[in-house]
Formats: C-alpha cells, structure tokens, sequence
C-alpha cells in the first residue's frame, strides 16, 4: 500500500502484469474512490461549465451523456482534466482528479459566484471501475432487469442513473467496461459480488501501465498548469470554431500565433532498457524529456510519452542512465482492443537523420 493524497492505495494485489493481462483479456476492477465525485446544479448550470471548460458542453444534448475536457487557468495551464456529465439543464455532474481536488474546488467555487449555480462534492460516493472486455457482462449479472434495458443500449461515454447507482460507460484503461459510482455502504458488497463474478481486483501499477498503453495522459506528468492542452496532445479536447470565450482560450490563440514550441508524442525503445518520466530525450530539432514511461506488458518492450520540439520526427534517442538508447516517436496510442496500434511495433529502428546521440 502506498500514500496517494491522503488514501491507502495499492500499487498491486498480487502481480501487476498479471493485473493488466486481466484487463486487456477478460476484466479487472479497481478502488477509484479517491476521485472527487461534483455536481454542477442551477439554472446557470450549462453557461457556467461553458465558461470554465475548454471542450464545449453544447455538445451535450442527451441525458447521461459524458465530455472530456481540460479546466484552464488565464494563462492556458490546465487546472485539471476531468469527465462531465449532462443530466439535465439544471444538473451537470462530473469527475475530477484526487491530486486536484482541493485546488479544483477551490477554483469552482471562486467562479460559481458569478452564476445561480451551487457546486456540491459528494463525499459519500465510492467508485468502483471495472474494465476489459467481459466487464459489462460482468456488471450486467447484478443488476436487477429494470437497470438493464437502459444499460444494454448505453454507448461509450453516456452514464445511467438507476436508484443509488450512477453507471458510466467510460475509463481510464482503454478498453471497454464501466465506472460505477455508489453510496460507501454499498461498495464493499458490490465489489464482493464482482470478485464471486469472476472480476480481478487491480492495483495502481496495472492502471498505469493500462492509461499509458492507451495514449491516456496523467494529470502531474504528462501536464499540469505551467502546460497547455496544445502542447499535451489535447488540442483535440479544445473547441476554439465558436466565439465562446472560455478561460484561457485568449493564452491559447496567442500560443497559436506565435507557433506551438513543443509538442507531446510517444516513444517505443524497441531494444533493451527501461523508459520511466524524466530522462532527456534528443531529437533531431533540440532536446526533450519524457513524461510518462513504463515497461508495456501488451508490447513486450519500454514505452513512454515525451514533450519534445514540434520540428521532432520520427527517431530520437534517451538517456537511460547514462546511455544513449535509440527510440522511434509514434503517434498514441499504443494499443487498442488488446493489440498494438498501427505503425507502433517494428523489427528494427527506422534510420534517418532524426537518430542521434547524446
């Protein structure tokens, strides 16, 4: 067990590989309780989160369905990432991450007064995230049949509201399966049900490995609030074709202007090593530095995210203790259904003039 702000959590339960072979190949659950469960309620509900959020909550239209999005800072440094939630007009809720919690409230809060809205945390919400390919039958065998006509129609990214449980049908992991959000009381049997189901229970290390592999970014490593999305690989999660003026898009169309410096890409070492967040990559076009980076249990071989120049192509080379090992950049993700991703595995490292030495 380890400390992660203020909760005791597992890095693993057993063996961590095994863990993340659970996930990609049948279904494996997780204890997220440490996420910070907000409801955005008001008849200002939808203008304020329009505000406050890169991605556009216009495009919520639909009851359950769910956005992902940065929260910036005026200077275009994200705040948080996080997943909203339509409901209704007057109730939004959404997601965010345990290591921001209190600087996140703090800047909800500082903002709501300036609509008829109340933004309420729930405390007394568990999160139990089960993942893989059998994870919905899996969920499905324990609830009742009124719950699951809806649930059997949900589609990716929309939630259900059925009596105390709030099911989403999103993650953190790359494949399929659901986050159900329930009272604390309810947790424990709930995941007992599941593990009498046939659902492993996963730790930290498999979750880590399981986002890396799916091109998923860590809020702390991968960006933070001195980092624009644009410069995180996120300018996907970013509307700027309105005029809605949502805090930071000012710093981001100045960013643009002036020309992006930095861009995030992957990295696969196909020899031996070990890439881990930190070590200096040089590329072709100047230096960079790994963000995230860990050993791919899919990919048999080292894998990591680096923050690079925009002008970086194709190879680069990382100092891994001293030593300057070639790695080739791709484009994440890495796997998807289980299986590596297009151009992500070769035999041999591309030669070219972006392979160079530290």
């Amino acid at each position: 067990m380890v400390d992660f702000v203020g909760w005791a959590m597992p890095i693993n339960y057993g063996s961590q590989i095994d863990e993340h072979q659970y996930v990609r190949n049948s279904a494996g659950m997780f204890d997220v309780s440490h996420m910070t469960v907000v409801d955005i309620r008001g008849a200002d509900a939808r203008s304020f989160l329009s505000r406050l959020l890169a991605n556009d909550v216009a495009r919520l239209k639909v009851r359950g369905k769910a956005l992902y999005s940065c929260m910036l800072n005026e200077a275009g440094g994200v705040i948080d990432d996080l997943i909203a939630y339509f409901m209704d007009e007057d109730w939004f809720r959404m997601v965010v991450n345990a290591v921001t919690r209190d600087k996140g409230l703090a800047w909800l809060e500082r903002r709501a007064a300036e609509f008829s809205i109340a933004v309420t945390e729930h405390h007394e919400l568990a999160i139990i995230a089960v993942q893989g390919p059998e994870a919905r039958g899996a969920v499905h065998s324990l609830l009742p049949a009124d719950a699951l006509d809806e649930l059997l129609e949900s589609k990716p990214f929309t939630a259900v509201k059925h009596g105390s449980l709030f099911i989403a049908r999103t993650g953190y992991t790359g494949e399929d399966g659901y986050e159900v959000l329930l009272p604390d009381g309810e947790a424990e049997p709930f995941w007992n049900a599941l593990l009498d189901a046939g659902v492993k229970p996963c730790g930290l290390g498999a979750r880590d490995t399981l986002r890396l592999e799916a091109g998923m970014n860590l809020y702390g490593q991968d960006m933070d609030e001195d980092v624009t999305p644009l410069e995180s690989g996120l300018a996907w999660s970013v509307a700027m074709k309105d005029d809605r003026q949502f805090i930071g898009r000012s710093a981001l169309e100045r960013q643009q202007a002036a020309g992006l410096r930095n861009k995030l890409v992957g990295l696969v070492l196909d020899g031996r090593g070990m890439l881990r967040p930190q070590q200096p990559v040089l590329t072709a076009a100047g230096p960079g530095l790994t963000t995230s980076g860990s050993f791919s249990p899919t990919l048999q071989r080292a894998i990591a995210f680096a923050r690079v120049p925009v002008g970086a192509q194709d190879s680069c080379s990382v100092d891994v203790r001293g030593k300057a090992l070639p790695a080739r950049i791709v484009q994440p993700p890495f796997v998807r259904n289980g299986k590596a991703c297009e151009g992500i595995l070769q035999s041999s490292l591309l030669a070219g003039p972006g392979l160079v030495s530290l």
